[in-house]
């Protein structure tokens, strides 16, 4: 028997680094599992859409596909337009089965890749103090996925014992400047910025650009494409593979 066909869905970017990023991403995973058929998609802005894919491996003969979306949370995006994906997916292929999985999230390990990330940006400024961290990632109009945000960064401030403020590109505040400003009213004076990212592209651009106007020391690049975020789309894949298995009546 044939395993589902893996089909990784990002949410796109006008920024061509990104796509890249995505792309590097879903070849590591093929790398990781040469067995099975993955591609790559878009829900906007960016090539190929999730239904030309999955047009494509119908016309293969493929008749289960497991859709991984690379989402850092629980927001419009995972609770509207993947679903939305989904659904038009049966309407096309009635008889191909289709599942999407849960959101790639934020897994504990991306900490050791936020950190990796950080060393490097730490390193190039030749900065060699902390003493605050600010964690930059996208932001909701959802107060639930931004209240994830924000224990991811009070568990990556209590890792390195240093004080952390969640910051946000978009919907939600503080923006990264801010944030940084905040932590140097309390005194802080090296302050380093984590990009909670997946890819490159304006929100992550336009936040570093604010948080070093502010004065943080160094800002890190977006997560990328990184064996440990790999590793989480392969296990939503296997829980989504596994979901796709009849139950005998």
């Amino acid at each position: 028997m044939t395993a589902p066909a893996l089909v990784t869905l990002a949410h796109g970017s006008r920024d061509p680094r990104s796509a890249a990023t995505i792309a590097s991403l879903t070849e590591l995973v093929r790398c990781m599992r040469p067995d099975l058929r993955v591609e790559e998609s878009y829900l906007e802005l960016s090539e190929p859409s999730p239904l030309t894919v999955i047009d494509r491996l119908v016309a293969e003969g493929h008749d289960e596909v497991v859709v991984v979306p690379l989402l850092l949370t629980h927001a419009h995006h995972a609770s509207v337009d993947v679903p939305a994906v989904v659904e038009a997916a049966r309407r096309r292929h009635p008889h191909v089965r289709v599942l999407a999985t849960d959101v790639l999230g934020i897994h504990k390990s991306f900490l050791g890749v936020l950190d990796l990330r950080l060393r490097a940006a730490l390193r190039e400024a030749r900065a060699t103090e902390l003493d605050g961290l600010v964690l930059a990632a996208a932001g909701s109009s959802n107060p639930l996925a931004n209240a994830h945000v924000a224990r991811v960064a009070r568990a990556w401030g209590a890792r390195h014992k240093l004080p952390v403020i969640a910051a946000f590109a978009s919907a939600a505040p503080p923006a990264a400047g801010e944030a940084v400003r905040e932590l140097r009213r309390d005194g802080k004076r090296h302050i380093a910025v984590g990009s909670l990212f997946l890819a490159p592209g304006f929100l992550p651009d336009r936040a570093t650009e604010l948080a070093l106007e502010a004065g943080a020391v160094a800002v890190s690049d977006p997560l990328g494409a990184a064996p440990e975020l790999a590793e989480v789309v392969l296990a939503r894949y296997a829980v989504g593979a596994v979901d796709l298995v009849p139950i005998p009546a």
